[in-house]
């Protein structure tokens, strides 16, 4: 697997960052299968059915990714579709699973190389005081990739990057050597397959080489390394995904009937890939294909046990795991995870041997697993959806993931039902045992902070060698569209204070400008100090209609809007059905009866679902208006808190701004949770500036609120923006205690953005169960 310290910029990039433990699989899984249908003496009956099978898995499960890839572009792929959709108990589940499946990638990748090695050097096949030298060399080879992992990803991608780009060679020289010299000849389909006598091994031979799919699931963590717009990096990742399943298809189509001719699968000294490839390939090909082969199992290796490293870190983030587990070393990387697999490693090696078919069973149930759970989970999120979503791409799309998740939950079935004896059943006593851990470990440190959870999520699916900075870590949506923009106006001259602004927004957006005012017969003290009554609606009308025609002159379209009842509640009202905006002034009093910092105001942010930009103006010219020249954003690194995000990009579009983004630690962050923040910031202000917004970041201060108010002074912004409401609060930017500090104390115009019903909705149900 190739290093990249940058964005991946096409297809092939990523194939090459993240394909090598797919790309390895054809190395070794035609070994167990043929055995098995060779002794039993059916293999001219089910060896076609059982290769064609693997391939309808292949373009079927490919397909439910593209879905995925389209959905979840933050780096937590089907894991993090899987969380969204099923809540707190898929995160230990697929926690569980990626544990044990990281171990097995080890097993099975390292057991694979030492045979590989052995086809060439058959004395490794010997023993030494009852242990085989190729046994010593699996745990020699293992001790020396943990070492090297453990001294951070550079090292390890240096030593073992390009071995991906070699086995792509590999496979397709050996298709072109068979077509060469055989001609094309597919696996033909003996429909005796599927009749009583041979279902067994149709379908046991099936089992053995789905292996063949393991880490086809990278690909939709991989959406996040690309440069581009979110479609544009889905496509990318999924022209990764057919360029390395596509090579591994076309392989076993095309060199699996030549390995079941040419190899003996009875030859316990060579492989049937070693077979096949002398007898292929001129001879210094052959044997660069068994160098490129160990290479790309070494580097297999050392990704899986990269990629324990980051589901430890993820877990000890989101209290999954105490700190000691996932503490980093001084190069940077959790050493202990690594040190563990390593020690079971051996032990498997020394009680259980080196031949990787004594691992591919379990190896293969734990990938299908998790290929179950991301086909539900992609189901049900087309379920809810297609409500809204009508049309025959829509059903094709829900019809042909229903068909996904159905083959993979049926090939799991099957895999435990033909392998449960060999080793299957461990997941039975694994699984409870760890989701147990993570549970208990969980309650007993507590719910993180929204930035740990987030950040832990997205460390832990880092599942590939690269160590590039996840840009998407706060994906942009498209701009926010401003077509309506509401202004509320008491006839006070404070109130009216808020017109300059809307006149800019709605030049600026060519919209629509209404300006409401709520009659309740009853004096409204100015913002001013006096007393201001309007006698009729008439009076009030006319007010309106003279401002209206003030802002008509400078070629805004302007509507006016009178209503009666609560003031926070007809302003909200009037704002759900058609508005994209609210602008309006504040004072810590008065305005509309109240609308200001006191309770009524408290109300409309609490209660708004629609964006509303606060202006409370003093002697400082900066609290008056707004340029929208200077934008500083506040981000905690939780979805809610980047619904903002739309609205920055829009506003510094129009107004060409520079952005200021800012997130603040807490005094009990982690050195390592700080630097993941860092990150995070990183991706996002990349993901704007691929837009050519100009972007700058702040990571500092201790207080939210103080440090909000302190930084937009010091860096003279004029408009601050903030997420508000949702899970009762971002924990830290949240409804109240931050945001109304910030309202208060306000150097200059703020602009709140409340997360939307539905997803407050979803949000909470999220929150309850992730804190079961």
């Amino acid at each position: 697997m190739a290093h990249v310290s940058h964005k991946l910029s096409n297809s092939l990039e990523g194939a090459l960052a993240g394909g090598g433990d797919p790309a390895t699989s054809p190395l070794y899984v035609f070994g167990p299968f043929l055995k098995l249908i060779v002794v039993a003496g059916v293999a001219s009956v089910t060896f076609g059915a059982s290769l064609w099978l693997v391939i309808l898995t292949i373009v079927m499960v490919s397909g439910m990714y593209r879905l995925v890839m389209n959905w979840v572009t933050d780096g937590s792929g089907g894991s993090g579709l899987s969380e969204e959709e099923f809540g707190s108990w898929a995160v230990k589940i697929n926690a569980s699973i990626t544990f044990i499946e990281y171990t097995l990638t080890f097993l099975v990748s390292v057991a694979a190389l030492v045979t590989f090695v052995a086809d060439r050097f058959p004395a490794l096949n010997q023993s030494f005081l009852g242990i085989q030298y190729r046994t010593l060399l699996a745990i020699g080879l293992s001790i020396l990739t943990g070492w090297l992992v453990n001294r951070g990803p550079k090292v390890a991608a240096r030593a073992f990057g390009p071995a991906t780009a070699a086995v792509l060679i590999l496979l397709w020289s050996m298709v072109i050597a068979t077509i060469w010299q055989y001609g094309l000849h597919l696996p033909a389909i003996n429909l005796q397959a599927f009749t009583p006598e041979y279902l067994h091994y149709t379908f046991g031979g099936y089992t053995r080489i789905l292996a063949v799919m393991t880490g086809i699931e990278i690909f939709a963590n991989l959406v996040a390394a690309y440069d581009g717009k979110p479609r544009e990096k889905s496509r990318k990742a999924f022209g990764s995904l057919i360029i390395i399943m596509g090579t591994t298809g076309i392989t076993m189509l095309v060199v699996g009937p030549a390995i079941y001719a040419l190899a003996d699968p009875l030859n316990a000294d060579v492989s049937v890939f070693t077979q096949t490839m002398d007898q292929i390939l001129p001879a210094p090909l052959a044997w660069a294909g068994t160098i490129v082969g160990v290479a790309v199992l070494l580097s297999a290796a050392a990704a899986s046990a990269q990629g324990l490293q980051n589901l430890a870190v993820g877990l000890k983030l989101r209290h999954y795991l105490p700190a000691t587990i996932g503490r980093q070393n001084r190069f940077d990387v959790a050493d202990k995870p690594v040190w563990i697999e390593i020690g079971i490693v051996v032990v498997c090696f020394l009680f259980f041997g080196t031949h990787e078919e004594t691992y591919l069973a379990i190896y293969a149930a734990g990938v299908f697993i998790l290929l179950s759970m991301t086909g539900w989970a992609a189901t049900k999120r087309l379920l809810r959806t297609i409500k809204t979503e009508q049309g025959w791409v829509s059903w094709a799309s829900l019809i042909g993931t229903i068909l996904a998740a159905t083959l993979t939950t049926a090939a799991t079935l099957v895999i435990f039902a033909e392998r449960f004896r060999e080793g299957a059943w461990v997941y039975f006593l694994l699984i409870p045992g760890l989701y147990f851990i993570f549970g208990y470990f969980r309650r007993r440190l507590g719910d993180p902070t929204p930035v740990a959870e987030r950040m832990g999520l997205l460390t832990a699916e880092k599942r590939y060698l690269p160590t590039f900075k996840p840009a998407n870590s706060g994906e942009v949506n498209t701009a926010a569209a401003v077509q309506k923009i509401l202004v509320p106006l008491d006839g006070s001259g404070l109130a009216e204070e808020s017109l300059s602004v809307a006149q800019s927004l709605g030049t600026a957006y060519n919209a629509q400008v209404t300006l409401i005012s709520v009659n309740q017969n009853t004096h409204r003290r100015s913002l001013r100090g006096s007393q201001k009554m309007f006698n009729s609606s008439d009076e009030l009308t006319g007010y309106l209609n003279q401002i209206s025609t003030q802002l008509a002159l400078s070629g805004i379209k302007v509507e006016i809007n009178i209503r009666d009842g609560d003031v926070a509640g007809s302003i909200n009202a009037l704002a759900r059905e058609a508005v994209d905006m609210v602008v309006m002034s504040t004072n810590g009093r008065s305005g509309i009866q109240r609308l200001l910092i006191g309770s009524v105001a408290n109300q409309m942010i609490q209660t708004a679902t629609t964006p509303i930009l606060l202006l409370r103006p003093t002697g400082d010219w900066r609290s008056r208006s707004t340029n929208f020249q200077r934008l500083l954003v506040a981000l905690d690194g939780s979805s809610f808190a980047e619904q903002v995000l739309p609205y920055v990009k829009s506003l510094a579009h129009s107004f060409n701004s520079e952005i200021f983004l800012l997130t603040v630690p807490s005094r009990s962050d982690s050195s390592t949770f700080k630097s993941s923040l860092e990150d995070y910031m990183a991706g996002v202000a990349d993901t704007l500036r691929e837009e050519g917004l100009n972007v700058q970041i702040r990571v500092t201060g201790q207080g939210p609120a103080r440090t909000i108010v302190a930084v937009s002074q010091e860096e003279f912004a004029d408009l601050i923006m903030l997420a508000t409401h949702g899970r009762g609060g971002f924990d830290r930017f949240m409804v109240g205690s931050v945001a109304d500090r910030v309202i208060q104390n306000m150097p200059c115009p703020v602009f709140l953005v409340p997360v939307r019903e539905e997803d407050r909705g979803q949000t909470k149900t999220e929150e309850t169960e992730n804190a079961q």
